[in-house]
């Protein structure tokens, strides 16, 4: 099959994404549709997909089910989206925008955005875990295993931590790397391997350590790009609190490299990720055009 382009092929799965979201968080009676609501708002508030494309199309190189795909893919955009709910928190990042709307904990308030995030977290596994995403048990497992480590404290969790840690001291670049590549990296690397898994590839199979490599390094630069654009992108323009890096003394990439040396460190992570997929040949090129996107994008 021909490869969309870019653009277009985001857009379709982004729609087929929230369907299945949609579809998997029905509203239900009683005090506890206040939870779900909340979680619907988190979930389904805009966002591009980005993590869930990726299993889309890693999915794609296998020819693993497409319905299966759909459900790891919004599976990741939970797990994804209950960590945006609980940085936004007071306790956190304290913001009060996300993409461009009210965050979860000023639409509702902070117990209800501490338990929708709680929700969605556990929402994450339950779809992976159900025999309707695949009756292979081996394959439900290894997805499972391998989004907890993206996501605790050897991943997301563990970032975070170090990210909270290091607010108003000067970090080495060395350690802002190893920051970015648990904080975000890991569940975008994670979103790029996980198609393999449900194709039932090995871990040794050089092609799914080639979808590792591209994942580390496009999560990487996709964090480079963050950096750029807190400091060069308006509010509006982000959906969310420009400057929050700054005015938190944060280091991040801008502040170690400059904006010339962080937008040349981004372009080399992209051209390493897009190097990893030659194994793929044109198969891949959607990928690639997405490695290009991540350095590229304007919010």
């Amino acid at each position: 099959m021909t490869a969309l382009p870019l653009k277009e092929a985001l857009s379709r799965s982004c729609h087929e994404i929230e369907q299945t979201i949609d579809a998997l968080l029905p509203m239900v009676d009683g005090d506890e549709s206040l939870l779900i609501e909340a979680m619907r708002y988190a979930s389904l508030g805009g966002g591009k997909r980005l993590r869930g494309f990726l299993v889309l199309e890693t999915a794609s190189l296998f020819g693993a089910p497409r319905q299966a795909a759909l459900r790891a893919a919004a599976s990741v955009e939970f797990l994804h989206a209950y960590s945006l709910v609980h940085d936004d928190l007071p306790a956190m990042d304290d913001d009060d925008l996300r993409r461009g709307q009210p965050s979860t904990h000023k639409k509702y308030d902070e117990a209800i955005a501490i338990l929708a995030g709680d929700a969605l977290q556990t929402s994450a596994f339950e779809v992976i875990l159900d025999p309707v995403t695949r009756l292979d048990a081996s394959v439900r497992a290894e997805l499972a295993l391998s989004l907890a480590k993206a996501s605790g404290a050897a991943g997301m969790v563990g970032g975070q931590v170090i990210d909270i840690r290091g607010e108003g001291r000067s970090l080495p670049l060395n350690e802002v790397r190893r920051l970015h590549a648990l904080k975000t990296g890991a569940l975008i690397r994670y979103s790029a391997e996980a198609g393999a898994i449900l194709a039932g590839i090995a871990l040794t199979d050089p092609r799914r350590q080639a979808l590792l490599r591209y994942g580390a390094d496009i999560g990487t630069a996709f964090q480079v790009a963050d950096d750029i654009l807190d400091s060069t992108a308006s509010t509006e323009e982000l959906g969310k609190t420009a400057g929050k890096d700054e005015n938190a003394h944060k280091s991040n990439y801008v502040a170690l490299l400059g904006i010339d040396g962080a937008r040349a460190e981004a372009r080399r992570l992209s051209d390493q990720a897009r190097e990893a997929l030659s194994i793929f040949g044109p198969q891949a090129e959607t990928l690639r055009s997405l490695a290009d996107y991540f350095v590229e994008r304007r919010s």
